[in-house]
């Protein structure tokens, strides 16, 4: 037996190969070998144009029939058409349409929050009351606060705000070098307040979106620079949307600091009061300034004129407010702990959606700012029996082109594919959702050297171009 076993053992690796190489022959056609391709090799999928008859975009309001308690513009269009949708009051559904708009935005505020440094975290909504009470503000923040109760009785409440949080988070991380500051954290999430009287759709809701982002140094003077340079940032974000703006003198409230400025959009519905000299251009929230104050304490020569603003950005100087209850210590250069010096500066994300809207367009039409349009072109085809209709397919085949030759339009195109209505009455939605340029496919595309008609929403100039002057306008449409 154990010279049976001694010749089984030196026979068996052989007879094994022998068998699995036999076996691999009869099977090897059955088998894929699947292996990396080179990055070269791998191309983008193709994105057809979006198709206006499959876009989700429920009308909540039709010609002629009463708006109710709509009480500003931005709200009726964005319920008109389709945007956002009622739940409960102060929040509403994001509809796609709305969402690609958003999700535009929040690409804008942060490539301008890593320009000077941010990092981008999350921190919870449910928030301890423990954290709120070690500060002072569980009872500061009165009934604005949502708060409840989990099944062990513990106190939470959702937060309005993340100051807390983010300083016991960097509180948690002993020995912090001095390195390593400033560092900038930021989050884009949902906030939750309970107003008392939420009006104006996204102005003032009760469940809103907002860019916070809370910043810690190793002295005062940091501190500062810093502040001015998300200050600077928040200016540079509202430039590129073409967005007229003000910077003023604000006060701090229940978030504490002995510095601020808010950021506002001058509008007739705004519901902050400012004071602005015609003479230095120092602007200030009523709230800071002496009752029947007129003249300018910056110049001492300009008279202060009363306007009203849209707040959609608040900055705060902290100082030690945070880091000295929660300390939020980190090691100077002589390895001595230290304070850190704490700034938070917030965007209300849905407010600025809204405010654009409610600044940059007609009572009859939706006027995005061009980087966050969320669509940049819209092709409508010839009417189904219309004598331009042989070009149907040209309208197709531009769509297509448009979305996919040119790499900033992307993703950017619709055709609106409801071709038993009129050119007119698509011409029409097209005009209230703001496609920035709609392309007609018409009579003139029958032509031996065919043109299309190009609208350019933002300025109302019409236009006909070949289909090499078209790409070349697109081309330089700027995308995000």
């Amino acid at each position: 037996m154990e010279v049976f076993m001694h010749h089984c053992h030196h026979k068996l690796p052989s007879l094994l190969s022998r068998t699995l190489f036999k076996a691999s022959k009869k099977s090897y056609i059955y088998c894929t070998i699947h292996t990396s391709p080179s990055v070269s090799a791998v191309s983008k999928p193709v994105i057809p144009p979006a198709l206006v008859s499959r876009l989700f975009l429920p009308s909540n309001l039709r010609e002629g029939q009463e708006g109710g308690d709509l009480t500003c513009r931005s709200q009726r269009l964005m319920l008109q058409t389709g945007l956002i949708h009622p739940s409960n009051p102060g929040c509403f559904y994001y509809l796609p349409v709305a969402l690609r708009s958003m999700e535009k935005l929040v690409r804008l505020i942060d490539e301008e929050m890593w320009a000077i440094g941010g990092q981008k975290v999350d921190m919870p909504a449910l928030c301890s009351a423990e954290l709120w009470k070690k500060s002072g503000r569980w009872e500061l923040m009165g009934k604005e606060m949502f708060r409840l109760l989990d099944r062990h009785n513990a106190e939470y409440c959702l937060g309005p705000t993340h100051e807390e949080a983010v300083t016991e988070l960097f509180a948690s991380q002993t020995m912090i070098s001095y390195k390593k500051l400033p560092l900038l954290l930021y989050q884009v999430t949902r906030k939750f307040r309970d107003e008392q009287k939420p009006k104006f759709g996204l102005l003032r809701g009760r469940e809103f979106y907002m860019k916070d982002m809370y910043s810690f140094d190793i002295n005062e003077e940091a501190a500062l620079h810093t502040y001015h340079s998300v200050c600077q940032a928040y200016g540079r974000i509202f430039d590129r949307l073409g967005l007229k703006w003000v910077q003023v003198q604000a006060a701090t409230g229940n978030i504490g600091g002995t510095l601020s400025h808010e950021f506002q959009l001058p509008a007739d519905i705004g519901e902050d009061q400012l004071l602005v000299c015609g003479n230095c251009g120092f602007s200030a929230n009523i709230e800071t300034i002496d009752p029947g104050q007129t003249e300018c304490s910056m110049c001492q020569t300009g008279t202060l004129t009363e306007s009203k603003g849209i707040e959609v950005g608040h900055t705060f100087y902290l100082g030690t407010k945070y880091s000295e209850t929660f300390k939020a210590l980190f090691v100077k250069a002589s390895n001595v702990p230290a304070v850190a010096e704490m700034g938070c500066f917030g965007l209300g994300v849905t407010r600025i959606l809204a405010a654009s809207i409610e600044v940059m367009s007609s009572e009859d039409a939706i006027h995005w700012p061009g980087l966050i349009a969320p669509y940049q072109v819209c092709v409508l085809p010839p009417k189904k029996g219309s004598k331009a209709h042989e070009v149907t397919s040209m309208a197709d085949e531009l769509a297509q082109s448009l979305g996919n030759s040119l790499p900033n339009l992307r993703g950017e195109v619709v055709l609106d594919d409801r071709m038993q209505m009129t050119i007119g009455k698509r011409l029409k939605d097209a005009k209230i959702l703001g496609y920035p340029y709609v392309v007609v496919i018409g009579q003139k595309a029958l032509e031996d050297l065919p043109l299309f008609e190009v609208i350019c929403q933002q300025s109302g100039e019409t236009m006909f171009l070949s289909k090499e002057g078209l790409m070349d306008l697109l081309s330089r449409v700027e995308t995000i």
